[in-house]
């Protein structure tokens, strides 16, 4: 494991775009390069910061979509928000080679440890961003704990590191990944479009004596109704760790 975050003042620091990639029609990873990255665990977050010529600056929060790394590289997977003026400027706007303001990491509580349970990750659209940090980390260590992601998202055209995770599904042993469109299926797909309900997480998730660290990160809705669901299936509410946004639907 690449050495995590240490403890300290948070302060900003001055990353340069290296490589940016696009993962759906609206949604963008930008690969960064960061002086002095103290390294960071899995499902941390980091705030950025822009600021205009005329001092006006605009601050959001984004997860960190990359494994543990000590090479001072932080990935973030920005998805557009409609109207959303830091969003637009990240995916539409900002070039390879340009400056970006960041601080962090944040976080310590909505994170992957490599501890030996069994893992359920539940995301809803961009929150599947730093459950995708934790499925990377863990094929980083080679980690043996079973992993369960199951993928809420609204057409198979919006699904972030789709062929990624086809890619891990094959190759790393012990990593599920089940979908759920919300809007429309693929061709073929055995059920229809619909949200999350007690037969997809009774059926796709861990049992509860199995007791796994559960991750949920996505719109509050998704989030709340996720955490009923599993707590009225007996999981332990302990267990059960969340991380909401809003603006995307």
């Amino acid at each position: 494991m690449a050495r995590a975050a240490l403890p300290g003042r948070l302060r900003w620091r001055v990353a340069t775009v290296a490589e940016s990639r696009w993962e759906t029609s609206s949604a963008r990873t930008l690969v960064l390069d960061v002086p002095d990255w103290p390294g960071h665990l899995p499902g941390q977050h980091v705030d950025v910061r822009l600021t205009a010529p005329d001092g006006y600056s605009a601050q959001r929060s984004y997860s960190i979509a990359s494994s543990w790394t000590d090479g001072g590289k932080v990935e973030l997977t920005v998805q557009r928000v409609e109207d959303g003026e830091v969003s637009s400027y990240l995916d539409d706007t900002l070039e390879v080679g340009q400056p970006i303001e960041l601080r962090g990491p944040v976080g310590g509580w909505f994170v992957w440890r490599n501890d030996p349970a069994p893992v359920l990750l539940l995301g809803g659209g961009s929150g599947v961003v730093p459950l995708m940090s934790m499925i990377r980390a863990r094929g980083d260590v080679r980690g043996k704990q079973p992993f369960r992601l199951i993928y809420s998202v609204r057409t198979p055209q919006d699904v972030l590191y789709a062929d990624e995770l086809k890619r891990r599904v094959r190759d790393d042993p012990g990593l599920d990944v089940h979908f759920a469109y919300t809007r429309a299926v693929p061709d073929g797909w055995p059920e229809k479009p619909g949200r999350i309900n007690v037969p997809t997480l009774n059926t796709h998730g861990w049992p509860p004596d199995f007791a796994p660290d559960v991750f949920i990160c996505g719109p509050t809705p998704f989030v709340e109704t996720a955490a009923d669901i599993l707590v009225a299936l007996g999981h332990d509410p302990k267990k059960i760790r969340t991380e909401r946004f809003g603006g995307t639907p």
